[in-house]
């Protein structure tokens, strides 16, 4: 059996793919279906190919969302419970927006006036950009720190109730980082529609891929640059194993430039940061050009580097507190006993290849150019 602290490691790693796996799949899609079909489409016919494109996949994409969470409730339950303690009214305004996607998906075929499918078009939009901001949004706070405690019954506390608790998430830089969100998998899923879809639509998607590409490198450098001056947190003193108060028992300092305090200890890092802006520029580069082969995998790069970013800058914190810091939830005090780490482990090593395999099956059955021809005839 892995030593505990390995386990945790590797749990922080595993957790870091799901979340990746997540923006490059169903990510994509909501990017597909939020600002790019009214973009890339001219008429209902195309606009309806370009959705056609991710019908087949947007519910199997969702499983990586709810593959997730349940691996954070599982990892990380006090990162769980302590989330849902403050942060449930951010979770449900995502929950609200993604629950209309399925409607619109069902519904806007099955309608005959041009008011009943602008108005699921609508509805398929706000469902898809809330939760790419909104996630977005979450990473910003998350490196600010949020305001929460645990008191010595180790319950959960924050600052405010609903609107008072909601309000001040959607800060500036946070709304900067759920801006960086939009726009890098908008980029990503302008070269899913380039590959999908007749060369006309695609000839739009170029455009599309090029501006955001560019914006989100921009976007992404003034967040540094801002990042730079904030506090962060260093972990001096770990909570002893086995402690009761195993999650206030540990010794947590703010300092100046704290969220680089980790590419400063281990300069190889920056390649991290760099590959950041080197995916995107390149996706810019070839969606522009009209390659979205290597648009894709370049955007993929773009978008998989930026949260490893995110996690790098925090890394050992997963739930930072700014109003509490010995308070705040880490890698190594966040986490469920050895026993559970490594079940869940061996488990993920048994089913994990056997889900990839069937998304790629998946994928590669479905493959083929949408025309709008095809919609036409239809009645649409």
């Amino acid at each position: 059996m892995l030593d505990y602290e390995t386990l945790q490691a590797i749990w922080w790693v595993l957790i870091g793919l799901l979340l990746i796996g997540f923006a490059l799949t169903n990510g994509m899609d909501m990017a597909v279906s939020t600002l790019l079909y009214p973009l890339c489409g001219g008429n209902r016919a195309e606009r309806s190919a370009i959705i056609s494109t991710i019908v087949p996949h947007w519910d199997g994409n969702q499983v990586w969302l709810i593959t997730a969470g349940g691996a954070i409730f599982a990892a990380w339950p006090e990162v769980y419970a302590a989330a849902f303690s403050g942060l449930y009214w951010a979770m449900l305004l995502v929950l609200f927006a993604i629950w209309l996607r399925p409607l619109a998906f069902d519904y806007r075929n099955h309608g005959e006036t041009e008011r009943w499918y602008r108005n699921w078009d609508i509805a398929l939009t706000v469902g898809s950009v809330v939760p790419l901001l909104i996630f977005g949004v979450a990473f910003g706070n998350l490196l600010q720190g949020l305001p929460f405690w645990a008191d010595e019954n180790m319950r959960w506390h924050y600052d405010g109730y609903f609107l008072s608790a909601l309000l001040p998430l959607l800060n500036p830089f946070a709304l900067l980082c759920g801006i960086i969100s939009v726009l890098m998998l908008l980029t990503h899923g302008a070269m899913w529609i380039q590959l999908r879809t007749e060369a006309k639509i695609a000839q739009r998607a170029r455009k599309v891929a090029f501006i955001c590409g560019l914006a989100t490198v921009v976007f992404f450098l003034a967040a540094g640059l801002i990042s730079y001056q904030m506090t962060g947190w260093q972990l001096d003193v770990p909570a002893p194993y086995g402690s009761y108060h195993v999650i206030t028992g540990k010794t947590v300092s703010v300092i100046e430039h704290g969220l680089f305090a980790n590419y400063a200890s281990l300069p190889i890092l920056i390649i991290v940061p760099l590959g950041a802006v080197a995916g995107m520029l390149l996706a810019a580069w070839y969606g522009f050009k009209g390659r979205a082969e290597r648009g894709i995998i370049f955007s993929s790069l773009g978008i998989a580097c930026t949260i490893i970013t995110a996690g790098t800058a925090l890394f050992p914190f997963v739930m930072p507190s700014k109003v509490d810091p010995s308070s705040s939830l880490t890698v190594w005090d966040a986490s469920s006993s050895q026993f559970t780490l490594s079940v869940m482990f061996y488990t993920v090593l048994l089913l994990l290849p056997i889900a990839l395999a069937y998304t790629i099956y998946a994928y590669k059955k479905m493959w083929g150019k949408a025309q709008a021809a095809d919609h036409v005839q239809l009645g649409e």
